[in-house]
């Protein structure tokens, strides 16, 4: 793939997750994408073979794109409350780009809900190698930090499924604020 092909698919691809997290995808055919992001089905199918793929495609550059942030967010910072704070911030600030309509139809269509289930386990595996390293080095309380790593992957298990959501109204993007609240007044000092 040349140069130019690949900016022109990486281009394709932001304007898809622009376009998907303001309005969801379920709605959308692939005539009104491409009518959408001014371009042809042709175009649409060099990308995916299927609008399930694409969709699935989507989210992968959306979770890649969201996880650089994030990390480049979490190099900026010392210390470990402000690490996990601004690693869990971060999470929340980028879903908070995401349309209701699009947390719905992620939560439904396989292909995505399988990408977003595999970034959460990632992102609390990165949770707890925040906790452990901070406990190594006595910058917080000596928790067992795979415990606490597993509550908070419970935590962003029931935030990606919808269940906090639906019992308290939270968006993933305020019950992210929320748990980086919870994890560093527990593992204080």
């Amino acid at each position: 793939m040349t140069l130019h092909a690949t900016a022109r698919r990486s281009e394709l691809f932001d304007q898809l997750v622009s376009l998907f997290l303001a309005e969801g995808f379920a709605h959308l055919t692939l005539d009104t994408i491409a009518a959408r992001l001014r371009c042809s089905k042709s175009t649409l199918y060099t990308l995916a073979s299927s609008k399930d793929q694409l969709v699935g495609g989507a989210t992968v550059h959306y979770f890649k794109s969201m996880t650089t942030q994030v990390e480049n967010a979490v190099a900026e910072v010392d210390g470990t409350r402000n690490r996990i704070t601004t690693y869990l911030t971060a999470v929340g600030a980028a879903l908070e780009s995401a349309s209701e309509q699009f947390m719905t139809d992620l939560a439904s269509l396989e292909a995505a809900r399988s990408v977003y289930e595999r970034n959460t386990a990632i992102a609390a595996r990165r949770v707890q190698e925040l906790i452990s390293e901070g406990v190594a080095s006595g910058e917080v309380r000596d928790v067992h930090a795979a415990f606490v790593g597993d509550v908070a992957s419970s935590v962003m298990v029931r935030i990606q499924t919808r269940e906090v959501f639906r019992l308290t109204g939270l968006s993933d993007g305020d019950a992210y604020l929320e748990l980086a609240k919870l994890l560093t007044a527990g593992i204080g000092a």
